[in-house]
């Protein structure tokens, strides 16, 4: 095989380190904005805050022993009067809180919040169990879930705690799982929504109006509550629609999951990235100010940078130099596409910001990216865990962007606001009656709007709304 030299021309895009640190600053969220300009402070010397490098004020004059011992007065009193605390005598008295915990709301800083097995186990210690029913009780309290429900059966309990107790019997278990049913909240330790449900009822007074009756149609009727069949249930119990209504009054006020209030779960807090306000009624962009500090190069350290010399400690300082412009021009850069994005956005979802969601128009990552001349890559970066605070509350930037539904009349319809016309058309059914998806389908159809049955089934399942079977009521 012969060797030859041959000579080719071609085009190829290199990524400079500038443009990576630009498309990697665009993609990131508000909260990992923040912890990466922390993180180059901390490695850059160039780079500080804009508020900080303020000068010192100058010292004040020393003072001498004796003025230092008793600084506002000559003579300690012998005694003070009763409405004259140390503080309005001396200055210099150190208190064991600091400013902002001694001023803050003592609400504030409260401890984390009860759980369901704590409080149960709470409730265990203080019963007068036997220190072998706390055991037993104990073991029933850790198999019991976050809604309330134990999710072990007895007979596997009692196959475990025969290995740690002698002569342990299953009704010695089911007597101790009784006593913890008792327990509040009410209903909790059941196998079962049944059982839940009936346990309730039991610990109601007996005086308890249609108390009886509810707690037939639970333990004998279950199944007929659950497919709504309002003739089977008037025939078992001998009740017409009014007293029939007044028992399903009495299960509708039950709780179904009774560790449900236990369910302590942060809120997740979003900080938006911009701000739309309605002016003069025009609807006006601006970049959340507290999203990102102020930075500057620091000008001590910039003037130390020598052009001519290439000590070690002069090409460092060059190098941290550069690099701190480097990134303040792609946080400038972040900004201005961030807020362009924003104004394209909300130009074009105009009627969504004086309407709502039903005024949504159809829009993808194309429509802004070829208004802007970027491309739908640098688009989808933007628009990413990024959100929009408007009047109407708080959106993620992709919240605007769905897919289309042709019209009657030859335009389109945004997902979004078909979601809205389904979700309108289901809170203002009859209950008796719901709407089925065909018939959901046929109403957006009247409007114009070009929909199928499986399209309303699938956008019904998107906002977890159940079918209209499991959303009908009893009467």
């Amino acid at each position: 095989m012969k060797q030859s030299l041959q000579l080719r021309l071609g085009q190829q895009l290199t990524m400079t380190p500038q443009l990576q640190q630009a498309i990697r600053l665009l993609q990131l969220s508000s909260v990992e904005l923040k912890q990466e300009i922390q993180n180059v402070l901390e490695s850059n010397i160039m780079l500080e805050l804009a508020d900080e490098g303020r000068s010192v004020p100058a010292a004040e004059p020393s003072l001498s022993e004796e003025d230092q011992m008793v600084p506002n007065s000559e003579v300690i009193p012998e005694e003070l009067s009763l409405d004259v605390g140390w503080e309005d005598v001396y200055d210099n008295v150190y208190t064991t809180l600091g400013q902002d915990e001694a001023d803050g709301d003592f609400l504030v800083s409260k401890g984390l919040p009860e759980g369901l097995h704590e409080y149960l186990k709470w409730q265990l210690e203080l019963s007068r169990l036997s220190e072998r029913d706390k055991i037993i009780g104990a073991a029933i309290i850790d198999a019991v879930n976050t809604s309330g429900y134990l999710e072990v059966p007895v007979e596997e309990l009692y196959q475990d705690l025969a290995q740690q107790l002698t002569d342990l019997e299953l009704e010695e278990v089911r007597a101790v799982l009784h006593q913890v049913q008792n327990f509040d909240p009410p209903g909790v330790a059941a196998a079962n929504l049944g059982e839940c449900l009936a346990i309730q009822l039991r610990q109601l007074p007996e005086t308890t109006p249609w108390r009886e009756e509810a707690l037939r149609i639970i333990t004998e009727h279950l199944e007929d509550l659950s497919k709504q069949n309002v003739a089977a249930l008037k025939s078992a119990l001998g009740l017409d629609d009014e007293k029939l209504e007044q028992v399903m009054d009495l299960i509708r006020s039950l709780n179904p999951r009774p560790g449900r209030d236990f369910d302590h779960e942060e809120p997740p807090y979003v900080i938006p990235d911009v701000f739309v306000t309605k002016k003069n009624g025009r609807f006006e962009v601006s970049i959340n100010p507290e999203l990102a500090p102020k930075l500057r190069i620091n000008p001590f350290y910039s003037s130390l940078v020598k052009r001519a010399d290439k000590n070690q400690d002069n090409l460092s300082m060059k190098a941290h130099l550069q690099e701190a412009r480097w990134f303040l021009r792609s946080l400038q850069s972040r900004s201005e596409t961030l807020l362009k994005v924003a104004q394209c956005i909300v130009q074009k979802q105009q009627a969504f910001f004086e309407h709502g969601e039903i005024a949504m128009k159809p829009m993808v990552l194309k429509d802004v990216a070829e208004e802007l001349g970027m491309h739908e890559s640098t688009v989808s970066r933007v628009t990413t865990n990024k959100y929009m605070h408007t009047p109407s509350g708080i959106y993620e930037f992709k919240y605007f962007f769905s897919s289309h539904v042709s019209t009657q009349t030859g335009g389109c319809c945004s997902a979004t606001a078909i979601k809205a016309f389904i979700k309108e058309l289901i809170a203002h059914e009859n209950p008796a009656k719901p709407l089925s998806d065909l018939k959901i389908a046929q109403l957006i159809q009247a409007k114009g709007i070009n929909v199928a049955r499986r399209t309303v089934a699938k956008y019904r399942e998107a906002m977890h709304i159940p079918p209209s079977s499991e959303r009908k009521r009893l009467l």
